[in-house]
């Protein structure tokens, strides 16, 4: 079984920070409309983007106006973002964790987490969203759920997950446990949850790309990424048609009470 220290996120992205940047799905536009129409999320608004990683959700949320705080701990991540978002208005990079963002109090309007809330300590971080958040603030947690079975690729890439991931099954306890939590993060009746539709069409690049920017993929001059990237290729040349593949994801919104 992988160890806690295995487990801890700050440093297991740093050496896929490029896959990250080129190949991680993006959220779709369903979703920053849910928010600017639920969320108060627009010109005006104060967001804390926690756990911000390179910057994909951060600019879907500059987009609509609104100024953004992007959290990451991450040197090599939140240096990506920086390279990438730093000439967009109301763009802001802070070197923080979910449970010590360095945020004044009562700073913020809308609290989000983009395909991260399964590594924070739970505890604490809800201690401090609520230090952040102003009265009546709200917290988005998104997630891309890629669909394990609906297709052959699909199926075969969850399968390659099994066999070469280093640690995958317990990242995958990790994202099921922090579902199983909203209720004593938010409040039993405190939250909602919001789905749509998301995919990918992806190269034989592209999925290699995707499968190497996972936490759990093996990571450079490991004995396991030569036959990965056989595996991955054999999947492709089998599924492609007209050069490509379809990855499909159920992305998922949780809307939630901070209280006060």
């Amino acid at each position: 079984m992988a160890s806690e220290k295995s487990l801890d996120p700050l440093g297991r992205f740093s050496n896929r920070v490029d896959d990250y940047v080129r190949y991680r799905p993006s959220y779709p536009k369903g979703l920053i409309a849910f928010l600017r129409a639920k969320a108060g999320l627009g010109p005006g608004a104060a967001v804390a983007d926690i756990g911000s990683g390179t910057g994909i959700f951060t600019r879907l949320l500059l987009e609509t106006g609104a100024g953004v705080l992007a959290v990451e701990p991450n040197d090599p991540m939140r240096e990506a973002a920086e390279a990438a978002l730093s000439d967009m208005p109301g763009f802001s990079s802070v070197k923080g964790t979910a449970e010590r963002t360095g945020l004044a109090a009562h700073s913020v309007d809308l609290i989000t987490c983009a395909q991260a809330f399964h590594w924070f300590d739970l505890g604490p971080t809800r201690a401090e969203f609520s230090r952040i958040a102003r009265p009546g603030g709200r917290c988005a947690l998104a997630w891309n759920a890629p669909i394990t079975d609906d297709s052959d690729v699909a199926r075969g890439f969850e399968g390659l997950k099994e066999r070469f991931g280093t640690d995958f099954g317990a990242v995958r306890q990790r994202v099921e446990d922090a579902a199983s939590s909203y209720d004593s993060f938010f409040g039993p009746g405190a939250w909602t949850e919001h789905r749509f539709g998301n995919f990918q069409d992806l190269d034989l690049a592209g999925i290699v790309g995707r499968f190497m920017s996972s936490s759990f993929a093996p990571p450079p001059g490991d004995p396991r990424v030569a036959p990965l990237r056989e595996a991955l290729r054999e999947l492709f040349v089998r599924c492609q048609v007209n050069g490509s593949v379809r990855m499909g994801y159920r992305t998922s919104l949780i809307l939630g009470n901070l209280g006060g």
